[in-house]
């Protein structure tokens, strides 16, 4: 097997292209698309929800068709479409064909997700080193990081449209560890660890739990993901850089997956899966408690340290539950998260409009984040008491 080193590399430079600036780099374009094409928050909204929408399919394309050996072309394949769709974005004003190009970069982005992930974490299970997910995982807050450096810098020389072009040649430049490092492994390169009868029946039931969760963790998380540099540009006192949000979110999202998946070890991925909702549900509601410079950048930080935390979480979680189909089984999870990312932005944008204000987006974003835990404790509860009823008929 090839050194696992230069795997991981290789996927964190693929969350870097497709999530970190093919997904994320829109939050800190949209004011500046905003503020020059004059488009409303329900617009954005929309805009960002055709993105996921792409994202939720290519989730479910990457779990349900049977790509037998062909997940690194494929894998590949999509690196290149989501770079183009980066670009794309500067050559044209019309609201429909960036919906399109958002729609092209979700549904890359879905499938570089879901197959990076799949590879990494099965070679990483293969040698014992699931703690490592969480490097791997740390690609999307530097992607986010870079973007919410880089987007002031070439906004100064290019405007928008030369931001998006900026970042596609970025993107060109990093591709190269992804293309050559990140490739699928043969049955003989991967032990596949085979679930006994109780677990397989137990993590079935808990699996369904997660799912629902995950999707409404995913329509919770995003209201904030989508509007954070939008709402900082509200702020007088900070609307000459809102990006610096932006940015504190990538600084807490780098060592949030590497921290997740060490609580993760210690507590037990179940229990820090509902502490991670928690807390993210805390940051997502104090903008509408402590509408401040303070505020925007405290609850910037918790929303970077615990959004890409969570996935590590989860994803690591599903590979555990089903190893001998973890790829599917993974699509599956992302999908959920992608329906909810759907919606999301178009509420979210909805009620902002409505109102004047993000307040009541973001409250409901908590609320809905608040369910997504409960829902979780419940799945923890059923798993207890399932595994207890087939221990004693078993007896």
């Amino acid at each position: 097997m090839r050194n696992p080193v230069y795997v991981v590399i290789g996927g964190i430079a693929s969350l870097v292209i497709a999530m970190g600036i093919g997904r994320f780099a829109y939050t800190p374009i949209l004011p500046l698309m905003q503020f020059n094409q004059h488009f409303s928050d329900a617009a954005a909204g929309y805009l960002a929800s055709s993105n996921y929408l792409g994202y939720l399919i290519g989730a479910l394309l990457s779990g349900i068709v049977p790509w037998g050996h062909k997940k690194t072309l494929v894998f590949r394949a999509s690196l290149v479409v989501n770079i183009l769709s980066i670009g794309a974005m500067s050559t044209t004003t019309s609201i429909p064909v960036w919906a399109i190009y958002r729609f092209v970069s979700g549904l890359s982005s879905g499938m570089v997700f879901v197959f990076a992930s799949s590879i990494v974490l099965d070679v990483l299970a293969a040698i014992k080193r699931t703690s490592w997910s969480g490097i791997f995982y740390s690609g999307v807050g530097i992607g986010i990081f870079l973007t919410g450096i880089l987007v002031p810098f070439l906004d100064n020389y290019g405007n928008w449209r030369g931001t998006w072009l900026g970042l596609m040649l970025l993107s060109v430049l990093i591709c190269c560890f992804a293309w050559f490092w990140t490739r699928e492994y043969t049955s003989d390169e991967i032990s596949v660890h085979q679930s006994s009868y109780v677990n397989s029946v137990v993590n079935k039931q808990f699996f369904g739990w997660l799912l629902v969760s995950y999707g409404f963790e995913g329509m919770g998380y995003i209201v904030i993901g989508t509007f954070l540099v939008d709402i900082a540009s509200t702020i007088p006192s900070i609307r000459g850089f809102p990006s610096l949000s932006w940015i504190i979110a990538g600084i807490g999202a780098i060592p949030s997956t590497l921290l997740w998946a060490r609580i993760g070890k210690r507590w037990g991925i179940r229990k820090s899966l509902v502490l991670a909702y928690f807390v993210q549900a805390i940051g997502v509601v104090i903008p509408v408690i402590l509408f401040s410079p303070t505020g925007i950048y405290l609850a910037a930080f918790l929303f970077g340290g615990t959004f890409m935390g969570i996935t590590t979480l989860a994803t690591t979680l599903t590979r555990n539950l089903y190893a001998e189909r973890s790829g599917q089984a993974i699509g599956y999870l992302t999908a959920c998260y992608g329906i909810g990312q759907v919606l999301g932005p178009i509420g979210g944008g909805l009620l902002a409009q409505r109102t004047h204000s993000y307040a009541l987006s973001l409250t409901m974003a908590t609320i809905v984040l608040v369910l997504a835990a409960l829902l979780l404790v419940i799945g923890l509860v059923s798993e207890a008491a399932k595994r207890k009823t087939i221990a004693n008929y078993l007896r």
